[in-house]
């Protein structure tokens, strides 16, 4: 008999539940942040100040090379006429210059990268606060990001949700 009421009072559990999953509506919306990123002012500045340090590295390079270009120059136009340890010494020297080439290279690409992070890091955080604030506001059960590669698939009913985090940032 406690069988029985326990298994209905299961059953009247469920389908209550059911009942209630099946009234409760789903919003689903999406968002590209990489549009998002683009068409803040702020991006523009970052880009402007990744350009000249970008543009400050390859000056500084300029410099390594054409110092490397006259040395090697000199090298090929003398080389008959210098002794052997003469010869070896300018070879060791051309070898080293172009390690150094190498290693500023590297250096400056890890720079500008960690410059590139550091400047767009707020900017994303500013897209991801406004993007929290949309989804609570207009009640959203989730929002997708285009820019992230997982995404296969957007419903053709699916919001865009861009315009109203636009609005948000202050982006006409």
């Amino acid at each position: 008999m406690t069988q029985k009421i326990f298994f209905s009072l299961a059953v009247c559990m469920l389908l209550a539940g059911t009942s209630a999953f099946s009234q409760q509506q789903i919003n689903v919306a999406y968002v590209n942040t990489d549009e998002l990123l683009n068409e803040l002012p702020a991006k523009q500045q970052a880009t402007e100040q990744l350009l000249t340090l970008s543009n400050n590295y390859k000056k500084e390079l300029e410099l390594m090379q054409n110092d490397y270009n006259k040395k090697y120059s000199d090298y090929i136009t003398y080389q008959a006429s210098l002794a052997e340890n003469i010869k070896l010494r300018r070879m060791q020297e051309l070898t080293e210059l172009e390690s150094r080439m190498q290693q500023f290279m590297e250096l400056a690409q890890q720079d500008i990268e960690n410059q590139e992070k550091e400047l767009l890091k707020p900017l994303r955080q500013k897209i991801s606060e406004a993007i929290h604030a949309v989804g609570l506001e207009q009640r959203f059960t989730v929002i997708y990001d285009l820019a992230d590669s997982g995404i296969a698939f957007v419903s053709p009913d699916a919001v865009n949700a861009n315009p109203l985090v636009k609005r948000k940032l202050g982006i006409r």
